[in-house]
């Protein structure tokens, strides 16, 4: 068990070297994500249809491995199964480069990239989010998920500028040649971790594949806390979509905003949440974990509202942007990061990657809907109507937690199996 009872996480040698390799790694993610559909359009003169089927294949390889890897995930060490994910990705993204080099490289070995490297991303983030509450001690963990989430919000500030300047002083084959190397480095640090990983008591029952799905998924159906918390996230992330695919649309056609501000807006959002992890541990101690999860989720919801309504000058217009964006990603991202600690207190550690990869693939899964939905009825009614659907659909989706124990719940402690 890690020392972290007695000191800062910041003092924590193998949690540092966890953060650590993610901190790069999910810099490198980003990068790549900048820099795989420059590399099909500019390179390969991918268009309309062939974008949509490289972003698919992500997605269809999200829903395929979610659920199988969290029962994988509770039934072996799940150390071998982040640091063999890590080498997975590096070596899929290495032959991009490689192929480009050789000048033999096509868009359906993107689409095959694309396709492995989610699937793995997906294991390694059910296995990471399982693997957390082994290592660090439980009074820890928000701590151990506020620094996670302020390596997430760094990469997302960060990222996007870093891929596009090494594309553009480079190639994107170089700026991928730079996340391979990212997941080395992660696949590395994890490998270093001297704590040995605490096992998961067995189970003595037979084991049988879609027996251990059915249990992963009643685990968060029947519990009074993970139901709800499932619920308003599959619709935020529902309606979320709808927000998603036209929120550019929006800024630029609706609003008449320039790519400047639109950048400029977008990057508060990254702003926001980087700050907010600031604010997580100080307002969870004061007002406790539920209670902070629920409301300031909700007053995130509300400051969405202003997207909407947003019109006039373009300066004004800007502004009922620039404050949701600001302010609400960083309330948000403090409900994330309870979110995430109450679902591995709660969770019994056997069941822990079920739980996880089940969360992971309604979220996941919901997207596409979402985006596809949400072109569907800007088409029909308008991008404002379909904007201001995706606002109150999301907020709609609170009265999951504002009406569940979550609302009340001051820590997780004592409903931890």
């Amino acid at each position: 068990m890690s020392d972290a009872r007695v000191h800062s996480l910041w003092h924590d040698g193998d949690f540092l070297r966890l953060w650590t390799g993610q901190t790069v790694s999910e810099m490198g993610s980003v990068v790549t994500r900048t820099a795989l559909p420059i590399l099909a359009v500019l390179t390969l003169q991918a268009g309309p249809l062939e974008i949509g089927v490289l972003v698919a294949s992500s997605s269809i390889a999200v829903l395929i491995v979610g659920l199988f890897a969290g029962v994988l995930v509770d039934r072996w060490p799940r150390r071998p199964f982040m640091i063999g994910a890590d080498a997975g990705r590096a070596l899929l993204l290495l032959s991009i480069p490689a192929a480009a080099f050789a000048g033999e490289l096509h868009l359906e070995q993107l689409y095959v990239v694309a396709f492995f490297e989610a699937g793995l991303g997906s294991f390694f983030d059910i296995a990471y989010h399982s693997y957390l509450p082994g290592l660090v001690a439980p009074d820890r963990l928000l701590e151990a998920n506020t620094k996670i989430g302020m390596t997430s919000a760094v990469a997302e500030l960060g990222g996007p500028g870093i891929g596009g300047a090494l594309v553009q002083l480079a190639s994107a084959p170089v700026a991928i040649l730079v996340d391979a190397v990212s997941y080395v480095f992660s696949a590395v640090s994890i490998a270093l971790i001297s704590a040995p990983e605490r096992r998961v008591a067995p189970v003595n029952v037979p084991r049988d594949l879609w027996r251990e799905l059915a249990e992963g998924l009643g685990a968060v159906g029947r519990h009074p806390l993970l139901r709800p918390l499932a619920l308003a996230s599959v619709t935020s992330a529902l309606f979320g979509n709808f927000f998603a695919a036209l929120y550019t649309l929006y800024a630029l056609k609706e609003l008449q905003l320039t790519p400047l501000a639109l950048g400029l807006i977008v990057s508060a959002g990254g702003v926001g949440s980087l700050a907010a992890t600031a604010f997580v541990g100080p307002l969870t101690t004061r007002f406790g974990l539920g209670p902070t999860l629920v409301w300031t989720r909700v007053a995130a919801g509300v400051l969405s509202f202003l997207v909407p309504l947003a019109g006039g000058p373009p300066l004004v217009a800007a502004l009922f942007l620039f404050i949701p964006q600001l302010f609400g990603d960083g309330l948000a991202t403090v409900s994330q990061i309870n979110g995430i600690t109450l679902r591995q207190l709660v969770t019994p550690a056997r069941l822990l990657g079920r739980v996880n990869g089940t969360s992971h693939v309604l979220l996941e899964g919901i997207a596409p809907i979402g985006a596809i939905a949400g072109a569907l009825i800007a088409e029909s009614f308008g991008i404002r109507t379909a904007v201001g659907v995706a606002v109150v659909g999301s907020f709609a989706g609170l009265v999951f937690l504002v009406w569940s124990p979550v609302r009340t719940l001051r820590t997780a402690g004592a409903t931890a199996a």
